[in-house]
């Protein structure tokens, strides 16, 4: 039976604010990208709705609307900070010195390319593999490793080295 767009918005529109913002790094954005996407969503639910994982359909509908928004924004640096993320939802307790390397880490995530800060996203944030990152971003698997090891290599020549036994590995303390 396929559920309702009412019950399905009321599971999955946090899910998606969250992904949204910590790919736009902007939480109005991320608003006016889910909300784009919903109403799209809504208007097609009954073919929406009947696919195997809607969520996912309506997951890689996010990710195509961040990236076409992304083309016709001006380019920007926009820092992601903490309460960006609280105001979504909160995080589960962080130390102090995690809670400094993350919102970094955040900064440097949002300086990337567009489609490598999807790659990133989606690989550390979103635990997808190769395949499902290709299918995500329309293009080869090879693509996306290179989109990966591009926005590593960059998050790496900006980080400044932490003292031993102080560190955040990409990915951690993001969910």
């Amino acid at each position: 039976m396929t559920p309702s767009f009412d019950d399905f918005v009321a599971e999955q529109v946090t899910p998606l604010l969250r992904y949204a913002t910590v790919l736009t790094c902007d939480p109005h954005l991320a608003q006016d990208v889910v909300q784009e996407v919903l109403l799209r969503a809504q208007q097609k639910w009954d073919r929406i709705g009947s696919v195997d994982l809607p969520h996912a359909y309506v997951k890689r509908m996010v990710t195509n609307e961040y990236l076409s928004w992304r083309r016709r924004r001006a380019a920007k640096d926009v820092a992601l900070c903490m309460t960006t993320l609280e105001s979504v939802t909160p995080p589960v307790g962080d130390t102090t010195h995690h809670y400094d390397e993350r919102e970094a880490m955040l900064q440097r995530i949002g300086k990337l390319p567009r489609k490598q800060r999807a790659a990133i996203v989606l690989r550390y944030y979103e635990n997808y593999e190769d395949s499902e990152i290709a299918q995500m971003l329309g293009c080869a698997e090879g693509t996306v490793r290179s989109h990966i090891s591009r926005a590593l290599a960059t998050l790496r020549l900006d980080h400044t080295p932490e003292p031993a036994g102080v560190g955040l590995r990409l990915g951690e303390g993001l969910s």
